[in-house]
């Protein structure tokens, strides 16, 4: 695969877990909407990672720590609010996560907070799209 290819994979993969959050939100589960939301913006900055840097791509969840990689190199600046965006996400990112801490982080996310981040998120991708060289 080159890279043009590379990108497309994880563009594809993003698309797809962007619209599985807008189906969970219509199913109510909004731990789940949040946690794909999460999912498909780190996978599209990883994307954005293979045009700008390599296609070593790292495997870390946190979206941030991603973007300051290659940062530098992007057309525009990386605003405070992307960033804070980033890190909440990052911290819905679940894995191998034990089922307190999975019912704990739930609990803390309702229908009014899903719909804030489902909405940031799907602008945020929207704007990342823009930043594909």
């Amino acid at each position: 695969m080159n890279t043009p290819e590379k990108f497309k994979y994880w563009l594809e993969i993003a698309e797809y877990d962007i619209e599985t959050a807008d189906a969970l939100f219509e199913k109510g589960r909004w731990l789940y909407v949040v946690f794909m939301c999460q999912q498909a913006i780190e996978k599209l900055v990883k994307g954005l990672y293979v045009l700008y840097v390599d296609d070593n791509v790292p495997r870390i969840h946190n979206i941030t720590a991603l973007v300051k990689r290659f940062e530098d190199k992007l057309p525009i600046k990386v605003t405070a609010d992307k960033f804070d965006l980033f890190d909440t996400l990052t911290k819905y990112y679940l894995s191998n996560r034990y089922p307190d801490y999975i019912s704990k982080l739930g609990a803390q996310i309702q229908k009014p907070e899903a719909s804030i981040i489902l909405l940031q998120a799907k602008e945020t991708f929207s704007w990342l799209l823009t930043l594909k060289p």
